[in-house]
């Protein structure tokens, strides 16, 4: 855990990660996001597939961080669905695609500062489906982990709408 996740609540009760985000994974990472190389996503995936399998018996259900629907047309997919999907063909955990959604547009994260990035995200997630993930104990999957606003954020709704409890897990993880 780091130490900013030891001072600031998190709501999250653990966070994994696949790798560091730097050299040829940050190059491989945003050929994954960036120009659409799907075949990219699920192989990263493929390289922890031990690490991923540990969490099985962890969590009950994968939740994708979402995008709005705007964003998914302009990019023609949402990254955090690859790798949830993914993850669950390797722990046989079933993925909820509808269950949280992001209700507004927000700037791009990687584009703000720490702060700014706080301000940005908060307010922006709900939960469609709440007896889907009633007492449930959820995988929140996201393609990166800087700041952790995003997750942050992601678990605070997603508890207060059930959840029994909340594991995220990045494919990377980048310094803040």
């Amino acid at each position: 855990m780091c130490g900013e996740c030891i001072v600031e609540e998190r709501g999250f009760r653990e966070g994994h990660y696949g790798f560091y985000f730097e050299n040829r994974l940050r190059d491989a990472i945003h050929a994954f996001k960036f120009q659409k190389r799907k075949d990219v996503g699920r192989y990263l995936v493929s390289l922890i597939r031990e690490k991923v399998a540990a969490l099985s018996e962890k969590v009950d259900a994968i939740i994708p961080v979402p995008i709005t629907e705007k964003r998914l047309r302009e990019r023609g997919f949402n990254q955090s669905f690859i790798i949830g999907e993914e993850i669950s063909g390797i722990t046989g955990c079933p993925v909820l695609h509808a269950t949280l959604l992001k209700t507004r547009e927000t700037k791009d994260q990687y584009s703000l500062s720490k702060d700014e990035r706080r301000t940005n995200i908060k307010g922006v997630f709900a939960v469609k489906d709440k007896i889907s993930i009633q007492g449930k104990r959820l995988l929140l999957v996201d393609d990166l982990f800087t700041t952790g606003y995003t997750v942050r954020e992601a678990s605070r709704v997603l508890l207060k709408a059930g959840a029994a409890e909340v594991i995220v897990f990045a494919l990377a993880r980048a310094g803040t």
